[in-house]
């Protein structure tokens, strides 16, 4: 068994500190009306709001967090879609899988067959299907729960390494959308023994989100960078719209001529082409934004983007800090991020709030008090990876009595001190006053990175989801 060696710790890793008030940068890493992509339904008076969850390709290692946890749990009721994480670029500027360690993970995509325990549907994989691992189960998943969107979320933290170089021309970028459609929307996947081939994934994904970290902005080592990625990521963005559009078209068409062909294309009209929705993860840093980020006009291809709501700051600083809260004076924060992209030119609907599962945690705090802005001497130890530990943990350790929860409620944020270790995180208490916010301003919906980084009863999700819909 192959596994991608890449752990949610390089989430965090953007920045170890606020320096020159530059931001620290996440990865990217939804039931409701979910028509049309969730933007209304036909109750008119009530906004349909996304619901939004990364699904991270490695989860099924180390954690176990299976496709079959989402129903299991009541979580895939409640999204209204689901982003798989992640696709990668390759040097030469095109979409590719294989099993290639740290680079792609076919194996976890669609070749890792599942017994009828682990399957959504209760059924095992054969050894003949085209189609099992992650990919099949997320079939499964949206034939269980109709309306529920999959999308292939590209780059990430660790794989926006190409992103650059691919986009330098029309012609690179037309090659490069070219590929991501083909790989992932036609699913024309590579073979992989029994597993793969053409339209082997076909209609499991509708729609495609871009997670490049960040255009025209520094960012993971060895991540290339230029002044021109800001128009180049525009156009980029573009071409998607272009060619997504272009396919939808190109379906109905053929959804046409075999009705035709049947004898029973009289009288229902033509079928509607399918709408692919198209996202982007993007930044808080307002430098970020300006540098790599023409907002008016991306705004206008893009159905909604994904807005880094946490990791303000991380376990790396010297100083315990909020990672996530939703005021903050002379800060970063949630409300903060929202009025600068606001304040460019997006509009409110198309913004889905990001949350956090997880904490930032310090050990070695010093200063006594509430721990908060005390000095630090590393990362806290965690399951997973230093400073970096999930909310299921996290509650727990709420729960034990050794960690006192500490509350601003006035400024929306959370966090847990022994004395000693602090972690900053987001519970329901503070979810459900986003939620609130979400409501009054008007925004999009909530997005979660990352889903298995919640309970085995998805406490966070529901909490969002009975905030925003008063449930």
């Amino acid at each position: 068994m192959r596994r991608r060696s890449l752990s949610r710790m390089t989430i965090a890793g953007a920045s170890l500190a606020l320096l020159a008030g530059v931001a620290p940068a996440a990865t990217a890493s939804a039931g409701h009306d979910r028509n049309n992509g969730g933007d209304r339904g036909k109750d008119h008076h009530r906004p349909a709001y996304k619901s939004i969850g990364y699904f991270t390709q490695w989860g099924v290692y180390g954690r176990d967090f299976q496709v079959k946890d989402l129903d299991t749990s009541g979580t895939a009721a409640k999204l209204t879609h689901i982003n798989y994480a992640f696709g990668n670029v390759s040097a030469e500027g095109k979409c590719f899988t294989g099993n290639i360690p740290g680079q792609a993970d076919a194996w976890a995509d669609y070749a890792r067959p599942l017994d009828a325990a682990g399957s959504v549907d209760g059924v095992a994989d054969t050894d003949t299907q085209p189609l099992a691992g992650n990919f099949n189960q997320l079939r499964e998943l949206k034939a269980k729960h109709p309306g529920l969107k999959v999308m292939i979320s590209l780059g990430g933290w660790s794989w926006s390494t190409h992103f650059s170089d691919a986009v330098r021309t029309k012609a690179s970028r037309k090659a490069l959308v070219a590929s991501c459609v083909d790989l992932y929307i036609k699913g024309n996947l590579p073979v992989d023994g029994a597993r793969g081939g053409k339209g082997a994934a076909a209609g499991l994904f509708d729609g495609i989100d871009v997670d490049w970290e960040w255009p025209g902005s520094a960012a993971n080592e060895g991540t290339v960078f230029r002044p021109e990625d800001k128009k180049n990521f525009t156009a980029l963005i573009h071409e998607f719209r272009t060619q997504l559009d272009a396919h939808a078209k190109s379906q109905a068409k053929a959804e046409a001529e075999k009705g035709k062909h049947k004898g029973n294309g009289h009288g229902h009209g033509k079928p509607k082409p399918k709408h692919y929705d198209l996202s982007a993860y993007v930044p808080a840093n307002p430098a970020a934004i300006d540098a790599g980020f023409d907002v008016k006009r991306l705004m206008k291809d893009f159905d909604f983007v994904n807005i880094q709501g946490y990791d303000y700051h991380v376990s790396g600083e010297k100083k315990t800090a909020q990672q996530s809260a939703l005021y903050a004076k002379n800060d970063f924060s949630v409300d903060r991020t929202i009025r600068d992209w606001v304040r460019r030119g997006a509009p409110r609907h198309k913004l889905v709030m990001g949350m956090p599962t997880y904490g930032q945690g310090w050990t070695g705090v010093s200063g006594g008090g509430t721990g908060m802005g005390q000095p630090a001497t590393a990362p806290a130890p965690a399951t997973w990876g230093a400073g970096y530990e999930d909310y299921e943990v996290l509650k727990q350790l709420a729960a034990s009595g050794t960690y006192k929860v500490h509350r601003d409620v006035r400024n929306g944020h959370a966090w847990l001190f022994d004395g000693t270790t602090l972690w900053t995180y987001d519970d329901p208490q503070v979810l459900r006053t986003k939620a609130a916010y979400i409501r009054d301003k008007g925004l999009g919906g909530a997005m979660f990175w990352s889903l298995d980084g919640d309970t085995e009863n998805g406490e966070l999700i529901t909490a969002v989801d009975r905030g925003l819909n008063r449930r």
